[in-house]
């Protein structure tokens, strides 16, 4: 019987993703599953005062965001949620396309009973922070943007020809067969290559993605995720010939990563940006250089609007 029972453990600890060296949120947070837009959207909330909320993007999932969260909470609410198929959120069959899942924002806000929140965004999260702000103008009163292009946004042609971008287009009928199973190898090649210094993205934490990726449907939802980028495309020159967004907006890049091109991309869909550039990073900007990060995403929101 205490063979049986350890091997039951041993089970259910391999089932458990991974949690060494990620950066716990604070104690003060709690998790809940919240119904939005048709979809479960899985939301840490924390904290007291003016809102403001963090989506993630691909390779990684709210949990990133732990050293910002613990530095707004003192005087923030704070809503982190995993997008739509990706960590800890539900896996629907569709509506993958930033466009919906800016509903899948308004209708976490809405269950919390917020209505204007500030937006940090990162990778992915970027393209579905812009389809809210762009939805509900009146509903963003600052923006931060990190670190990846807007789907028909700018340069975004000539971002495509990047070679390092071959993921935007990967896919196919055999795409989940091959990285069944090789999640962490397929995962560690974004890490790797979008890392100004790799090491600066930790084992543990790759471990701990890694694990979340793995989860059924998790990778099928993440192609999911770029296969919508031509629609996103089109969406986006729908929300850009109704003019720009005019709530004021930080635009990050990794030094050696996007750079001053995010403030470029901005450029195009708000009017008043400010660029900025981290210092000896490259796109895991929140791994690689966190204290910089979230010291200029607090100067940013501490200034009057």
């Amino acid at each position: 019987m205490f063979r049986i029972l350890l091997a039951a453990v041993g089970l259910l600890a391999a089932a458990v993703p991974a949690l060494a060296d990620v950066p716990p949120f604070p104690s003060s947070f709690h998790t809940q599953e919240i119904a939005a837009n048709g979809t479960s959207i899985h939301v840490r909330v924390g904290g007291h005062g003016p809102a403001v909320v963090l989506l993630h993007g691909y390779g990684e999932t709210g949990d990133m965001w732990a050293p910002l969260a613990a530095d707004l909470v003192r005087d923030h609410t704070v809503v982190v949620p995993d997008l739509r198929g990706l960590g800890l959120s539900a896996h629907p069959a569709g509506g993958y396309d930033k466009k919906n899942q800016g509903y899948d924002v308004s209708g976490v806000l809405d269950a919390l009973h917020i209505g204007k929140t500030d937006l940090i965004t990162h990778d992915i999260g970027n393209m579905v922070g812009y389809a809210f702000a762009a939805e509900n103008p009146g509903r963003v009163t600052r923006f931060v943007l990190m670190d990846a292009p807007l789907p028909g946004v700018g340069p975004w042609d000539e971002i495509l020809k990047n070679p390092l971008l071959w993921h935007f287009r990967f896919g196919g009928p055999d795409m989940e067969r091959l990285v069944a199973g090789r999640e962490r190898i397929y995962l560690d090649r974004f890490w790797n290559e979008f890392s100004a210094n790799p090491s600066a993205f930790s084992e543990g934490s790759r471990q701990h993605y890694a694990a979340l990726y793995a989860l059924p449907g998790a990778m099928h939802d993440g192609f999911s995720q770029f296969a919508a980028f031509d629609q996103d495309a089109k969406d986006n020159q729908t929300f850009l010939a109704q003019g720009k967004l005019t709530m004021p907006v930080l635009a990050i890049g990794g030094e050696k990563s996007f750079g001053l091109t995010m403030a470029t991309v901005m450029g195009f869909a708000a009017v008043h940006v400010q660029p900025l550039v981290i210092a000896d990073s490259g796109h895991w900007l929140m791994e690689e250089q966190p204290t910089a990060t979230v010291a200029a995403v607090r100067h940013f929101l501490d200034q009057p609007l």
